[in-house]
């Protein structure tokens, strides 16, 4: 009798802590589930607003802090809202043998943060996650926090019917951002709102605006962004652009405006390269002051500390796109009008692509591109395994990142969605201005696909934007027969071993 009744007694415990664990994680499920559609709800209200604001020329400081704000509260509720809902879309089954990290690319993402939320997609498939506490409260502080910032600037909309409209076409989401430069409105508006202040030096010597950041980050977009403002043609008589030669003969008229208010007025853009020494600076400001009338300015852009020092203000810094803003340009971007909620795994793959790129914009336009023409799951997936090969393959021989090697002018190999016999190395990677002569054929994204093959050494075409300034990126190759090297390898670091 009595291992008829311990029997009965157990079962009665285990369908009752049974009926009390699918309590709980049904009420965890529809607190996460409520908690995504306060997320979208809000989103939509950013998204209206930004929108809007970004289609008015806004020259008020703390309007375009706001503006910031939003735009970054945007990029991070889209990215935590693509993570939950997307990412538990497996790709741990395919026969490419993707299944997670490996340890060289865990130890490169050291800060995985919204990367280790767990998978939710429908209120149904919640009931059957398990959903730890952390996760569910990074959500509901997301949520409070981007509730709360659209409060506290529910006046910003009424301020922005005193700002004009930007004329713009019809363009769908993504030739918009394809077509204009992503992530640097508010820098923009901050050079031109320095550019046409009243209050200039009473000497009458230039002001000189120091632009520093890393290379390809943007520099040299922001800047010709800022001159073709008609506000800041509409100023300047005259805008010049000096190469890193510093000499007269590097100069290029930009621009002239003969009925600009002041004639005299110009505006000189200097991008070095490198370092300039203090006495050629000083010959060369000396000699700006006499020659530029009285409101001239001086932008000068360059990657080391020490340009920063060479302004009579403050310097603005670019830095890489945080990677919320980076994957909602890559998603765009790799989507194009296809719409992203329609395609849950896609979501899921891209977004640990656009981790392994690093911020390059570069490489975001070109895998973009071979994204957006494949919209299929095991093409993404390979995608992914190759780009992953790649970056760990650095990590290892280097220590480095490839885009970091890259910018350092150290060679890196190029990845290929192709099986061949040879590989191709980058050997460095330059800027040409403007031009539709003499550009190769043969590009690095026909190199990547797979599409296209070249022995020895050649040029390729790596990107050409298609947005001001044009530049025409290129890349120096040389193509090896598998198991070749030309890159001296480095020992890896010990944290990678």
């Amino acid at each position: 009798m009595e291992p008829l009744l311990s029997a009965i007694m157990s079962d009665l415990l285990s369908r009752a802590l049974s009926t009390v664990i699918q309590r709980y994680r049904r009420s965890k499920a529809e607190e996460a589930e409520q908690n995504l559609q306060r997320l979208q709800r809000v989103l939509l209200r950013i998204n209206a607003a930004v929108e809007e604001a970004e289609g008015r020329h806004i020259t008020n400081q703390a309007m375009l802090q706001q503006l910031e704000m939003l735009r970054q509260g945007m990029h991070e509720g889209h990215f935590m809202l693509d993570t939950f809902s997307n990412r538990g879309h497996g790709h741990g089954d395919s026969s490419e043998g993707i299944g997670g990290h490996d340890v060289v690319l865990s130890r490169f993402s050291s800060d995985r943060r919204l990367l280790s939320f767990p998978i939710i997609s429908r209120t149904e498939n919640m009931q059957n996650t398990v959903l730890d506490a952390e996760s569910l409260n990074k959500l509901e502080k997301m949520v409070d926090r981007l509730e709360t910032l659209m409060g506290d600037t529910a006046e910003f909309a009424v301020f922005l019917d005193g700002y004009p409209r930007i004329g713009r076409g019809p363009y769908s989401e993504y030739l918009v951002i394809d077509k204009v430069m992503f992530g640097r409105q508010m820098e923009k508006e901050t050079i031109i709102n320095f550019l046409l202040r009243s209050d200039a030096a009473g000497d009458g010597k230039p002001e000189v605006l120091p632009i520093v950041g890393p290379t390809r980050v943007g520099k040299s977009t922001l800047v010709e962004h800022v001159c073709l403002d008609e506000r800041v043609r509409g100023y300047f008589s005259s805008i010049f652009f000096v190469g890193d030669d510093l000499g007269a003969e590097n100069m290029v008229i930009k621009h002239q405006n003969l009925t600009a208010s002041s004639r005299e007025r110009s505006l000189v853009v200097i991008e070095s390269a490198g370092d300039i020494e203090d006495e050629t600076w000083r010959s060369l400001y000396s000699s700006a002051a006499r020659s530029l009338g009285h409101g001239s300015m001086i932008i000068i852009t360059g990657q080391s500390e020490k340009i920063a020092g060479l302004g009579t203000t403050q310097a603005l810094r670019l830095k890489i796109l945080p990677q919320e803003a980076y994957w909602y340009l890559l998603k765009v971007l790799a989507f194009g009008s296809a719409n992203p909620d329609d395609q849950p795994e896609l979501v899921s793959l891209g977004m640990e692509i656009a981790e392994l790129l690093n911020g390059s914009f570069i490489t975001a336009h070109i895998a973009g591109s071979l994204m957006r023409a494949n919209l299929n799951p095991k093409f993404w997936r390979r995608l992914l395994q190759i780009v992953r090969n790649s970056v760990s393959k650095h990590l290892l021989m280097f220590g480095e990142h490839p885009k970091d090697l890259l910018a350092k002018g150290h060679p890196v190999y190029l990845w290929s969605m192709a099986k061949s016999q040879n590989v191709v190395v980058i050997c460095n990677l330059y800027r040409k201005r403007s031009t539709q002569h003499n550009v190769p054929k043969i590009t690095t994204r026909d190199l990547m696909a797979g599409i296209a093959t070249r022995q020895g050494k050649f040029i390729a075409l790596e990107w050409r934007p298609s947005i001001p300034p044009y530049d025409t990126y290129l890349a120096s190759c040389v193509s090896l027969t598998a198991g070749c090297s030309m890159v001296r390898k480095k020992r890896p670091r010990q944290a990678l071993v």
